[in-house]
C-alpha cells in the first residue's frame, strides 16, 4: 500500500515513468533573496579511480635487507631473561625500531658490532638513570636554569653513534662530534631568569604580596610554582645568538675555583691546550706535596673550566677519573661521587677511559651504602664480558661473600682488592668485623687464641686485634694464658651486638649518587 502511494505520487507531480523511480540530476534550492556570500561548498572527494592512480605513482618502499647479526639482536631483545620490568614493551619495542632504522638511515647497519650493543631496554633504563642523575646536579648550580642544567647532560645517543663521522658544527662544542644533529645552544646559568636580576629585584616586599591574585605576574608565579620551581614551560624564549660555550683564553695553568655568579669572561677561563698542561702539573704537585685542600680546589676548577666550554672527550674522562681516585683516597665521598655521576654519564658517549674500574668502585659503594635498588640497577648493567673482568668480578665476589654471611671469604677478599677498591672497603670493614665477631662468639665456645681473630679478621697484629675489643669496652674478654692471649668467646654473650646494629643503621651517605 505504501508503495502504490509512492509512485503515484511520483506521477502526478513530474509524469515519470511509474515502473522506475527518477532521481532528478539537480538539488531545489531556495531563491537568493540577498548579496550575500555564498556558502561555502566542500569540493568533491576523489574517486576509486583518482586515488588509485595516485597510490600508483608512490614508489613502493625499498625492502631492508637485515643482516643476520641484526636479527640475533632482535631475539636477544625479546628473551624474557633480558626484559626490565620498569620499562614497557611497547617502549622497548618503540626503541628497537628507532636504534636500526637509525643505523639501516645512516648506513651503518654492517658496521655495526651488535653482539656488544645495548639493548632497547637497557638504553630506556640509562636514559631514567641519567635524568635523575642530572637532578642531582642541578642541586650544584643553585643560580643556573633548567636550560643550563640540559647542557651539561650528554646526548641521548645509541652506543654505536660515536663511530659514525661526523662534521663539526662548531670548534667550541667537543661534544658535536658524537652527535649527528646539531643541538640547541643551551642558555648559560648567567642567562637565566633570576641571575641578572638585582638583589632588590629578587626580594619580595609586603606590596609585591598585596597584589592581585589574577595579576599578569600572579599567574606567571603560578605557573612557575607548578612547573617545579624553574622557569615557566609555557613561554621559553629564544636563546640570543650569542649564548652558549664560550672560547677560553686565559693562559693561567692554575686558577682558583670560584662558583658562575655572571656570564665567565674568555679571559678568566683556560682553554684545552693550557688544561692540559695543567693536569700534567698538579700531577706532579700531587706526587710530592699531597696537599688535598689545594688539588680539590685546582680539579674543580679545571672541571669548570671544561663545562662552560662543552669540552667531552677522552681528556674530559681523564680529569674526572684522576679526581676522583685521588677524592678516594682522602675518602671525600661528596667529590668523588660528583666526578662518578660524570663519568657514568661520559662513558655512555663512548669515550675511552677506565669503565671497568669505575664500575667496580660503583657496586663496593653501594654495598657500604647498603643501596640495594642501586646495587640491583649497577649489577643489571653489566655485560657478560664485564663481569668476567678482574675488578668487577672480585666486586661481585665481595657481593656475593656478604651476603651469604661468609665473612672468612670476604676478609680473603679484602686482602687482594684491585686498583683502590680497599678504600671503599675500608669505610665498611669495621661493621663487617662486628658482624663476623658475633658470630665467633656464638660458634666458638668456650675461647678461642686472639691469633685466631687476628687471622679470620684480618688485623695486621694482634695488637690491633686486642685493641679493637677494648674499643668494644671487652676487656674482661681478655685473658693471658701461658705464653698467649685468649679471646673469652663464650663470655661474649650480647656484647657486640649493639654496636653491630648501630654500625649497620648508619651510613655516611655524603654526596650519594
Amino acid at each position: 500500500m505504501t508503495n502504490t502511494s509512492t509512485w503515484q505520487h511520483v506521477g502526478d507531480s513530474g509524469g515519470a515513468d511509474q515502473r522506475h523511480p527518477q532521481t532528478t540530476a539537480f538539488t531545489a534550492v531556495p531563491v537568493r533573496q540577498s548579496f550575500a556570500a555564498h556558502a561555502a561548498v566542500n569540493p568533491p572527494h576523489p574517486t576509486n579511480n583518482q586515488s588509485a592512480s595516485m597510490a600508483a605513482t608512490t614508489e613502493p618502499k625499498k625492502k631492508i635487507d637485515w643482516p643476520e647479526s641484526v636479527r640475533s639482536y632482535v631475539q636477544r631483545s625479546f628473551l624474557p631473561a633480558n626484559m626490565i620490568s620498569e620499562v614497557k614493551r611497547d617502549e622497548m619495542e618503540a626503541k628497537l625500531k628507532e636504534t636500526i632504522s637509525k643505523a639501516n638511515d645512516t648506513g651503518v647497519m654492517y658496521t655495526i658490532n651488535w653482539e656488544t650493543m645495548e639493548l632497547p631496554q637497557q638504553m630506556i633504563q640509562n636514559e631514567r638513570k641519567q635524568a635523575l642523575a642530572l637532578q642531582q646536579i642541578v642541586g650544584q648550580y643553585p643560580l643556573a636554569s633548567q636550560q643550563f642544567a640540559q647542557s651539561f647532560a650528554p646526548p641521548a645517543i645509541p652506543a654505536w653513534q660515536p663511530s659514525v663521522p661526523v662534521a663539526k658544527s662548531s670548534r667550541k662544542r667537543k661534544s658535536s662530534d658524537l652527535d649527528e644533529k646539531k643541538l640547541p645552544s643551551p642558555i648559560p646559568p648567567w642567562r637565566s631568569g633570576q641571575a641578572g636580576q638585582s638583589l632588590a629585584n629578587r626580594t619580595t616586599f609586603a606590596d609585591q604580596e598585596a597584589a592581585p591574585k589574577h595579576s599578569a605576574k600572579s599567574q606567571k608565579e603560578k605557573r612557575q610554582k607548578y612547573d617545579g620551581g624553574y622557569k615557566s614551560t609555557y613561554r621559553i624564549p629564544s636563546p640570543p645568538p650569542n649564548d652558549g660555550p664560550v672560547k677560553g683564553t686565559c693562559e693561567n695553568l692554575e686558577k682558583r675555583y670560584l662558583r658562575l655568579t655572571a656570564a665567565p669572561k674568555p679571559e678568566l677561563v683556560r682553554p684545552e691546550r693550557i688544561l692540559r698542561q695543567t693536569l700534567e702539573l698538579l700531577k706532579r704537585k700531587w706526587k710530592q706535596d699531597q696537599n688535598y685542600s689545594y688539588i680539590c680546589d685546582q680539579f674543580k676548577s679545571m672541571r669548570q673550566d671544561l663545562t662552560v666550554q662543552a669540552i667531552k672527550n677522552d681528556f674530559t674522562v681523564e680529569v674526572y677519573e684522576i679526581h676522583a681516585r685521588i677524592a678516594l683516597e682522602k675518602g671525600d665521598l661528596g667529590e668523588y661521587n660528583q666526578c662518578q655521576t660524570q663519568l657514568k654519564a661520559l662513558y655512555q658517549l663512548g669515550l675511552k677511559g677506565k669503565k671497568i674500574e669505575f664500575k667496580a668502585y660503583r657496586i663496593l659503594y653501594f654495598i657500604h651504602t647498603a643501596n640495594r635498588s642501586a646495587l640491583n640497577d649497577a649489577l643489571a648493567d653489566l655485560t657478560p664480558t664485564e663481569k668476567k673482568e678482574r675488578a668487577i668480578k672480585h666486586a661481585l665476589d665481595v657481593r656475593s661473600a656478604l651476603a651469604l654471611g661468609n665473612y672468612h671469604r670476604f676478609f680473603r677478599l679484602y686482602n687482594d682488592t684491585p686498583n683502590m677498591g680497599a678504600y671503599l672497603l675500608d669505610k665498611f670493614v669495621r661493621r663487617e668485623r662486628l658482624a663476623a665477631l658475633c658470630n665467633i662468639s656464638k660458634a666458638y665456645k668456650p675461647s678461642v687464641p686472639l691469633r685466631f681473630i687476628a687471622e679470620e679478621l684480618y688485623f695486621e697484629s694482634d695488637v690491633e686485634a686486642a685493641q679493637f675489643v677494648l674499643d668494644l669496652n671487652g676487656e674482661s674478654l681478655l685473658e693471658e694464658r701461658q705464653d698467649t692471649i685468649v679471646f673469652l668467646s663464650g663470655k661474649a654473650g650480647q656484647l657486640f651486638e649493639g654496636p653491630k646494629k648501630e654500625a649497620f643503621s648508619k651510613v655516611d651517605i655524603k654526596g650519594q649518587i
